[in-house]
């Protein structure tokens, strides 16, 4: 773990650092490569800095500023918000193997998608896919609130376990949906689920960016708060702490910037999960950092997870949510294989 000020400010720099370069490689890598000096032109201009380098041609600059520049806006956007809810998840459960979706969120996404594509609602516009999976993950997550809220109080197990019973039973229900759904509109499902970045556009940037910032910055803010009821009940109590506000405000902001993302970028998996107990090991317990160097880091990886997607077998693309899940599954299998070792089981 980092434990000096000055160590925290070189991995905080050398994090931002790392992201840029990174755009800038997923800028140039794909089907269609767009070479360094037509990159470095394009950002520089883009800037309203000195521009050097190549002029694009015609079709350079409509893949950089109409293909790739949405597409990783998109990416960096949908990783920030997964893995910085991730960190708030676990720091509401006290359990690092809580995810975004653990109260329900990607399953009631899944639901209002099933439902958006059955009604064929998905070539009539493209804001209605979106609409349809953010209120379906509203409505999983008020459901899932309502079943635990007793006397004045939300237990954290009692809302894992009506999360796992709210999720099976909105699960069979779009699979219920699916059984009426024809060839084309299951495959149409199917790749929503799988979740990718391609054909990400202005549009989804739109979508998203203001949300999706506006919950980030709310949880920064109020990150020494999270540090407060982490130390458990009886602690946060006796220092004068709203634990049901405090608990359903963290739950909600961060199930909303989950159900942003999922409705923008589809079914994303591990994300979530896996960078916020990376960067706890890094940088400490602490939310206050933890949170945005889980957003840093979340963007990282799921940018860097699209651009080998892109990149590994040209012309054809494999989905981010493919890539993360195989990136993601071994650390998954190893942080259970840690915590048995420590705790003796799980």
């Amino acid at each position: 773990m980092i434990q000096t000020v000055k160590g925290k400010g070189l991995f905080f720099f050398s994090l931002c650092a790392a992201l840029l370069f990174l755009v800038l490689i997923s800028l140039h890598a794909g089907a269609i490569s767009v070479p360094f000096g037509v990159v470095l032109h394009e950002v520089c201009r883009g800037l309203d800095l000195p521009s050097f380098g190549q002029m694009p041609t015609a079709d350079q600059f409509s893949v950089f500023w109409y293909i790739r520049m949405p597409r990783i806006v998109v990416a960096l956007l949908c990783g920030a918000a997964l893995a910085a809810a991730g960190a708030v998840m676990q720091g509401v459960f006290s359990n690092p193997l809580a995810d975004p979706g653990i109260i329900g969120v990607s399953s009631g996404a899944s639901f209002g998608a099933v439902i958006c594509i059955s009604l064929g609602l998905t070539s009539v516009s493209l804001y209605y896919m979106p609409a349809f999976a953010l209120g379906g993950a509203i409505f999983a997550v008020i459901i899932t609130v309502l079943l635990t809220f007793r006397h004045g109080k939300i237990p954290p197990m009692s809302l894992l376990l009506a999360g796992v019973a709210v999720s099976i039973f909105l699960g069979a229900m779009t699979n219920g949906l699916l059984t009426f759904m024809n060839e084309y509109r299951l495959k149409e499902f199917l790749f929503w689920t799988v979740g990718g970045l391609d054909y990400r556009r202005w549009d989804h940037v739109a979508l998203s960016f203001a949300p999706i910032i506006a919950g980030l910055v709310t949880l920064i803010v109020l990150a020494r708060h999270l540090n407060v009821l982490s130390l458990g009940e009886t602690e946060a109590k006796s220092l004068g702490m709203n634990i049901l506000w405090y608990r359903s405000l963290f739950l909600f902001i961060s199930s909303f910037i989950t159900a942003v993302a999922v409705c923008t970028s589809g079914m994303i998996g591990f994300v979530g999960l896996v960078v916020p107990h990376m960067m706890r090991i890094l940088i400490g317990p602490d939310h206050r950092l933890l949170i945005p160097s889980s957003a840093l880091f979340g963007a990282f990886f799921l940018l860097l997870c699209d651009t080998i997607g892109r990149a590994l077998l040209p012309p054809l693309e494999i989905r981010v949510g493919i890539i993360t899940a195989l990136l993601g599954a071994p650390y998954f299998l190893y942080l259970i294989r840690r915590m048995r070792k420590e705790g003796g089981a799980m």
